[in-house]
């Protein structure tokens, strides 16, 4: 007789978490998915998906869902902070096809989750369970249960923790959070292209630098929306809430003698929201037990890689190739994690040593910045640093 496929459980139904679920849920394990939230939701927000990213979605049958409702920009290109000068780095349309087979996306945030939690209904229609937070969990003779503050419970073979940079399943698993502010902050803004001069509405994803701070952004929906997230070096804000509200005005003077087109993007963002960037040590370890964590809350990262979702994306696929591949729990979680340790490190590094090229002193001069420019944003540069990157296919990598 065939041994029964085991019951996952998977806390937190963000993108991290509805991917794992899909994931499992196509290859045929029985899944439940856990939400605090009364509603599913997603920031407002704008998210870059790498080609490596978009080969994960095809793996989970979401790929051509997701890229009709995205946007492929044209170009990219750098700008220097106070002129506006600008240079193209490589293209993202047909060269990221040919070379890594799927394009380089722009995507509202909640289209990606949205696209995710249709397919897992699709799978399961009672799969994901709103208005369920987690308050402590417990693993006996390998079947977890976990207690919601409602005071119901849920048991099954497995524990994912898919929640969070504030995960409750890492804190319960490996103590508490040794968080560090690290004297930045973040403004973001999704702003209605109308709103904008024509001169200004282009399908081109931008990063402006500059000496003490940085601005990137791209479309989205089509060209609809523009996604505009700005990060300057600030001691005096230091909530890591996405939700916190603040005034054009403040963004505004942040970033005082920047260029008019960043002054005019500020000045037409309908609302702007803030929060301070906090780095957190790496993980030695994700999975005790029948118990793993997944996304944020095993690798957060900064966002300077565009890489935090493509990684959950990538170690849902993973998970449920581990659960496919080996019958004991256990040994599916600890192969898992084994798969994904090593990359999502030099993920997180990467995106920690791209402050630099972001916020540098060069730029405080136009020649030193085209130097600098040349050597770390040229084409030969960036395909050198990312390359690995762009080419990793969570299909077929060892596990």
């Amino acid at each position: 007789m065939a041994s029964r496929k085991p019951h996952i459980l998977i806390v937190g139904a963000g993108i991290g978490g509805t991917a794992a679920a899909l994931a499992l849920l196509k290859r045929g394990f029985d899944v439940d998915l856990y939400e605090q939230a009364s509603e599913l939701r997603e920031v407002g927000a704008g998210i870059q998906i790498s080609p490596n990213g978009n080969l994960a979605l095809n793996a989970l049958g979401v790929f051509e869902t997701l890229r009709d409702l995205s946007t492929k920009a044209e170009s990219k290109e750098v700008r220097l902070w106070n002129t506006g000068r600008s240079w193209k780095t490589f293209d993202l349309g047909a060269e990221a096809v040919s070379r890594y087979g799927f394009p380089y996306l722009t995507v509202y945030r909640p289209d990606l989750l949205n696209v995710l939690a249709d397919a897992v209904r699709r799978e399961k229609p009672d799969a994901i369970h709103l208005g369920k937070r987690c308050k402590t969990f417990s693993e006996t003779d390998g079947r977890v249960t976990v207690t919601f503050e409602d005071g119901t419970q849920a048991t099954g073979d497995a524990l994912i923790g898919a929640d969070g940079v504030h995960s409750v399943i890492r804190t319960g698993l490996f103590g508490g959070d040794r968080s560090k502010f690290l004297g930045m902050m973040v403004w973001r803004a999704v702003i209605p292209m109308e709103l904008l001069p024509e001169r200004m509405k282009r399908s081109v994803a931008a990063a402006w630098l500059g000496p003490h701070g940085h601005i990137v952004h791209y479309p989205l929906r089509n060209g609809q929306l523009v996604n505009f997230v700005a990060t300057v070096e600030r001691e005096d804000w230091q909530t890591e809430s996405w939700s916190t509200e603040g005034t054009n005005a403040e963004c505004a003077r942040d970033y005082e003698g920047w260029h008019p087109e960043i002054q005019t993007l500020i000045a037409a963002a309908p609302k702007l929201f803030k929060w301070a960037l906090v780095g957190r040590p790496l993980l030695p370890q994700w999975t005790k037990g029948h118990i793993s964590l997944l996304g944020d809350a095993c690798h957060p990262t900064l966002q300077l890689l565009a890489q935090g979702a493509v990684m959950a994306i990538e170690d849902a696929v993973i998970l449920g190739r581990c659960f496919e591949k080996y019958d004991d729990v256990h040994t599916a979680l600890t192969r898992y994690e084994v798969a994904r340790r090593a990359i999502t490190r030099r993920k997180v590094e990467g995106a920690t040593d791209n402050v630099k090229r972001f916020h540098n002193e060069a730029f405080n001069d136009e020649k030193d910045a085209e130097v600098f420019i040349a050597r770390e944003w040229g084409r030969e540069s960036i395909l050198e640093r990312y390359e690995w990157m762009f080419t990793y296919d969570v299909t077929t990598t060892a596990i």
